[in-house]
Formats: C-alpha cells, sequence, structure tokens
C-alpha cells in the first residue's frame, strides 16, 4: 500500500486507498495545509485522443487536495474528524500524454471554523526530467487548475 514515499513522508489516509495505490502516486512532500505528489502516466490512463483522460488528472488532483486537507499525524481530537471535499472545479489548460511524470503542489488558501479553500496545481514533465529530485523547482508545464471546497465533518 501506498504509506511510506520517497521522502519518507507518511500519511494515514494513503493505507487503504486502493486507487491511490493503483495510480502510482508517490508523495513527495507533506505539511500542514500543503501536499506534493507525482505520478507516471501509463496507457491505461489515456483516453481515445491519446492523452491523459481528465479522470485521472481530476483524481490526482483530489488525492493531493485529501492529503493537505488532512492532518499526517493528527492529535487525538483531529482523528475524530476527517476533512472531504464539499465541491472542486478543474480547469484543463494542456494535455499530458504517456510517459510524462505529473506532479500536483496543494496549498490551502485559507480556512476558517470547518470549512477550507485549497489550489492544486497539476504540471507534467517529459519522463527524462529528474524525478528522482522531489525537491526540483522546475514540476514541468502547467496542465490543470483544481480549486477544491474542504469541509471538516465527524468520522461517525
Amino acid at each position: 500500500m501506498v504509506e511510506t514515499t520517497l521522502s519518507g513522508a507518511q500519511h494515514h489516509i494513503l493505507t487503504n486507498d486502493y486507487a491511490s495505490e493503483w495510480m502510482g502516486i508517490e508523495v513527495l512532500k507533506l505539511d500542514d495545509g500543503h501536499a506534493t505528489i507525482r505520478m507516471h502516466l501509463r496507457q491505461e490512463m489515456l483516453n481515445g485522443f491519446g492523452m491523459a483522460h481528465g479522470g485521472m488528472i481530476f483524481a490526482f488532483g483530489d488525492t493531493a487536495f485529501a492529503l493537505a486537507c488532512n492532518p499526517a499525524n493528527p492529535t487525538p481530537k483531529q482523528a475524530a474528524n476527517i476533512t472531504v471535499a464539499s465541491g472542486v472545479d478543474i480547469n484543463f489548460i494542456k494535455p499530458a500524454f504517456q510517459g510524462q511524470v505529473v506532479t500536483a503542489v496543494a496549498n490551502r488558501r485559507a480556512s476558517t471554523g470547518r470549512s477550507g479553500l485549497y489550489d492544486i496545481q497539476i504540471y507534467a514533465a517529459s519522463p527524462d526530467a529528474d524525478a528522482t529530485d522531489p525537491t526540483a523547482s522546475d514540476p514541468g508545464e502547467l496542465i490543470a487548475e483544481f480549486r477544491g471546497r474542504s469541509r471538516t465533518i465527524s468520522k461517525k
């Protein structure tokens, strides 16, 4: 299961996240209100036009959103709650193709009470880009902008 990652970052919500495991998502960085992840685009992630299926890019951005919304090491009080999407918008800017490495960078923009606002930028780079350096300053070309609205609710 996806739990310990290249950066050594761990997030409990990935323990049983079979979709993220299938996508091959790697966590590069986790901070309060922030997550950076990446994956390699495979043939089975393409649509009939030979480009990344919009649903794959959306699911990828949604995983970054979830990681940024939920603390990696919750306190006992935080562990009684989960933060979920109350709504999202995505704008597809450019296509991505098989073999490219996509990176999502999620950041909290605002948080009030149980509600939050997050922006996620999704980039694509050639497969020969320096995929071994999780701190690389150039994640590639911007291919999508994802804006998520969150709501913290009880686990019960």
